[in-house]
């Protein structure tokens, strides 16, 4: 008879699974408190791990699975002289482990967390056992999605038993790992942090080809995570593409939390980046007009580069990715992201090589104003990391904070968002031009805020766009009045920046002298440096 110890602070779940070990009719149950109690409610023979332990549970029941009874179940080795040292003793061998720990990262999270609480939410016996149970190679359970997997492989008959057991020991390791850094980060007021990932996606190589091997992992169920993008056909993502694919979730998902939080709706969005920095993008409620003036936005540019949309593509949105604008040939793109794609469009849009990845996340389509990441941000830097909070102001025209030097028409305000949106998650850097509803010209990544003017007007009309009446964005401050002025001198009559240099009046005086309404806020708010 083979022994499994359940102990789990969530129940849900928990008898169904006790039942599928039961019905496998050489397996006997035993647990901890609370399990033991749910179990026995339910009507399965258990026994309570309190009694095993001599003594049963002390100090209001916080130590009971703490026990020498208890770990040498779990690290005896199944040799003669351990198996018979455990008869001697009276201990079984635990053959399984199934253990949920209290929710401690749910506790830190609560705006009401205290260092009290946090303790109490802080489990003990549970990581231990379960690294007990690793150590010993025994069949350990740290997740309730791996019940049914263990089931499932026990009625198989135990196939690959030490890859599978392997599998299992590292994944309650990882689970340990993470709960243990949620611990530290919190008692230690943020002067311990990091985070524990799970590979997911294994590409070629890295930004270059001798930079190999190349992984992406992933550290939560962020439901817009890269992670949760479906590959339906094409080649897997490479590193290049998958760090663009971040970019562009930054750069959608403030787009769609600005238009919902200004308009009360989010429109349709088609955005086009090369390397992270987007040379088209488009809103509107007609998805064959928001295309066309995505990848007209910088034909030149937009070949080769990554599309995503917050709408299904069918034969009729494939074919404008295609085709429109195109003298001869078609467009090639290298991949396309997207809540849903018509097995026709995939067909038509396909590439030699499988060189065009079609990736499907439905939560694509609900994008809004709480679809942005609140996560921290982190980047590694020689021999260790910097750490930041997210990227997470959204741009309210309606905020006191936001002054304009005259009435804003509801085309400007709708100018103003999106430019704003794209300015601000594209390269530092960066003016930021757009007109009709479409980005026409995008300065990005420049030493200084003249050149990045020159830089967008060059690029709209490069792409054959006037840029008379555009609306102009600025991701920081301009230290002096010459960027307005070259704004102005194109035809731009709308600007969005933000206010914090010594010339601010400079530039104002200039603003109204040519005829340019200016809307800004303090930088302190609303700067949208991006990418360094």
């Amino acid at each position: 008879m083979r022994t499994a110890l359940l102990s789990v602070y969530d129940k849900k779940g928990i008898i169904d699974f006790a039942k599928g070990l039961l019905a496998l009719g050489n397996w006997q149950i035993m647990a901890s408190g609370g399990t033991a109690l749910t179990l026995k409610g339910a009507g399965i023979a258990v026994k309570d791990v309190a009694d095993l332990v001599g003594g049963g549970a002390i100090l209001g029941h916080r130590v009971v699975t703490l026990s020498r009874e208890v770990h040498a179940g779990l690290l005896a080795q199944p040799t003669k002289a351990d198996l018979k040292e455990l008869r001697n003793l009276g201990i079984p061998f635990i053959d399984l482990v199934c253990v949920d720990l209290y929710p401690l990262a749910e506790e830190v999270a609560k705006p009401s967390a205290t260092m009290e609480s946090v303790i109490e939410k802080t489990d003990i016996g549970g990581p231990t056992m379960l690294r007990s149970a690793a150590k010993g190679r025994r069949i350990v359970i740290s997740q309730p999605s791996q019940r049914n997997q263990v089931l499932a492989w026990l009625k198989a008959g135990e196939p690959d038993s030490k890859n599978f057991l392997d599998k299992l020991a590292a994944d309650a390791e990882a689970v340990i790992a993470d709960y243990c850094i949620d611990s530290a980060r919190y008692s230690s007021g943020g002067t311990y942090d990091g985070f524990v990932g799970k590979a997911t996606t294994q590409c070629k190589y890295g930004e270059n080809a001798p930079q190999a091997p190349a992984r992406l992992f992933s550290v939560s169920d962020d439901p817009l995570s890269p992670s949760k993008l479906n590959l339906l056909s094409g080649t897997e993502p490479s590193f290049n593409n998958l760090a663009e694919i971040d970019r562009q979730l930054q750069t959608i998902t403030h787009i769609a939390a600005s238009f919902d939080k200004n308009f009360g709706k989010t429109p349709l969005i088609a955005l086009g980046t090369k390397h992270g920095n987007p040379c088209g993008a488009a809103v509107g409620d007609d998805s064959v007009k928001v295309i066309r003036k995505m990848v007209m936005g910088d034909p030149r540019a937009i070949f080769g580069g990554l599309v995503m949309l917050n709408f299904p593509v069918d034969k009729k949105v494939a074919e404008e990715l295609l085709a429109y604008g195109m003298s001869g040939g078609r467009r090639l793109l290298d991949g396309i992201s997207a809540p849903a794609f018509s097995k026709d469009a995939i067909k038509m849009m396909e590439r030699k090589g499988d060189k065009c990845r079609f990736l499907a996340n439905p939560n694509l389509k609900r994008l809004g104003k709480n679809s942005l990441d609140k996560a921290p941000r982190f980047r590694y830097v020689r021999g260790g990391f910097l750490q930041q909070p997210n990227y997470t102001f959204v741009l309210n025209l309606n905020s006191k904070d936001v002054a304009t030097n005259g009435r804003l028409t509801q085309t400007q305000k709708r100018g103003i968002i999106l430019a704003w949106a794209i300015c601000a998650t594209s390269n530092s850097n960066t003016i930021t031009l757009v007109k009709n509803d479409q980005l026409v010209g995008n300065g990005v990544g420049q030493q200084d805020r003249v050149s990045c003017c020159e830089l967008a007007i060059k690029r709209a009309r490069d792409a054959g766009h006037d840029v008379e009446d555009a609306v102009a964005a600025s991701d920081s401050f301009f230290p002096f009045p010459d960027g307005p002025e070259t704004l102005a001198k194109a035809g731009i009559k709308t600007i969005w920046t933000t206010s914090g240099s010594v010339r601010d009046t400079d530039t104002e005086a200039l603003c109204k002298k040519k005829g340019v309404t200016l809307c800004w806020a303090p930088d302190a708010i609303a700067r949208g440096f991006f990418g360094h």
